[in-house]
C-alpha cells in the first residue's frame, strides 16, 4: 500500500509538469521500482492463494469419498 500511494504521488508530481526533466527522470526511475516491487508481491500473494485454494479442494475431495 505505501509502495501505491508513493507511485501515485509520483505520478500526480509528472503530471504537474513543476519537476525538472532531471526530477522526472528520477521520479520515473523510482515508479518503475516501485511497481516491479508491487508486482512480486502480487505474485507471491497469487501463489499463496493457489496453494490454499489448492489445498481446500483437497480436504473437499476427501468428504467424497466417504
Amino acid at each position: 500500500e505505501e509502495a501505491m500511494t508513493e507511485i501515485e504521488s509520483i505520478v500526480q508530481k509528472m503530471e504537474s509538469d513543476e519537476a525538472s526533466l532531471e526530477d522526472s527522470l528520477v521520479a520515473y526511475k523510482r515508479g518503475v521500482e516501485l511497481i516491479q516491487h508491487c508486482k512480486k508481491k502480487l505474485e507471491v500473494a497469487q501463489q499463496q492463494v493457489k496453494i490454499l485454494e489448492e489445498s481446500n479442494l483437497k480436504d473437499f475431495d476427501q468428504f467424497d469419498d466417504k
